[in-house]
């Protein structure tokens, strides 16, 4: 290998790269100078990145781009660029959609029902949720109405921890608690409570968007005979017939 070979595989590692004159780097925005009679042009070549190194149109073009504003100024624009892209997709990821909310739960009232802090309109006072779509057993539906309130629990992990919820077309009852679907680390708790037999599917319009899950689910423990569906000891009366039979 010859010395010139030599000195252009050290610089940059590119040996078959074509030789740029100096009126292509001028139009890169590149000047040169003599140092300690070497010009820096040679240096310089070989800092651009190989796929700027093409042909003499490619150059051309390329530097008709660049012409506007020197090498330096295009790196920090682009630096500038990707942060503030960085920036914006940070803040998407920690954004919920318009139809949930991240709150904490602070008591389990029964397999059906929450009390959370956190809900937007009173983010410091204590909302009522109604897990919307099923209809867990009265607490007096002994032993149907502890079993759902303490699947309930489990699910949830205790008080002070975050769930999601989310909302259907209706998101609140008669009585002002918030309908919705509760999601806990991925886990619709809604499905989970019929689909161990501690609440029945109850389609409730205009919340329909989990109604085919739900139904699925109840009969997967009918056909289990989980929970309020054990043959052993069925639930003879539905949540909403022991109500009104005990007002």
């Amino acid at each position: 290998m010859n010395k010139a070979g030599g000195r252009r595989q050290e610089a940059g590692g590119f040996a078959h790269q074509p030789h740029l004159s100096e009126s292509h780097l001028n139009k890169l925005g590149i000047q040169t100078q003599a140092t300690s009679g070497r010009s820096t042009r040679q240096k310089t070549l070989f800092l651009l990145p190989p796929l700027l190194k093409i042909t003499d149109r490619a150059m051309v073009t390329i530097g008709k781009i660049l012409m506007p504003m020197r090498l330096g100024d295009w790196v920090r624009k682009i630096a500038i660029l990707a942060c503030l892209l960085l920036l914006v997709s940070c803040q998407g990821k920690n954004q919920l959609p318009n139809n949930e909310a991240q709150v904490k739960v602070a008591r389990v009232v029964s397999g059906q029902s929450l009390e959370v802090v956190g809900m937007a309109e009173q983010p410091n006072l204590i909302s009522q949720v109604r897990l919307v779509g099923i209809d867990a057993p009265d607490l007096r539906q002994r032993p149907w109405g502890e079993k759902a309130k303490e699947q309930l629990e489990n699910l949830i992990g205790g008080v002070e921890q975050s769930v999601t919820l989310e909302f259907d077309l209706e998101t609140k009852d008669k009585i002002g608690r918030t309908l919705a679907y509760v999601w806990k680390n991925k886990v619709l708790l809604n499905e989970e409570l019929v689909k161990q037999g501690n609440a029945m599917f109850v389609e409730r319009s205009p919340n329909h968007k989990y109604d085919q899950r739900l139904e699925r689910a109840q009969q997967w423990a009918r056909l289990m005979g989980q929970g309020i569906w054990n043959p052993e000891k069925p639930m003879h009366l539905t949540p909403a017939e022991f109500r009104r039979q005990n007002l």
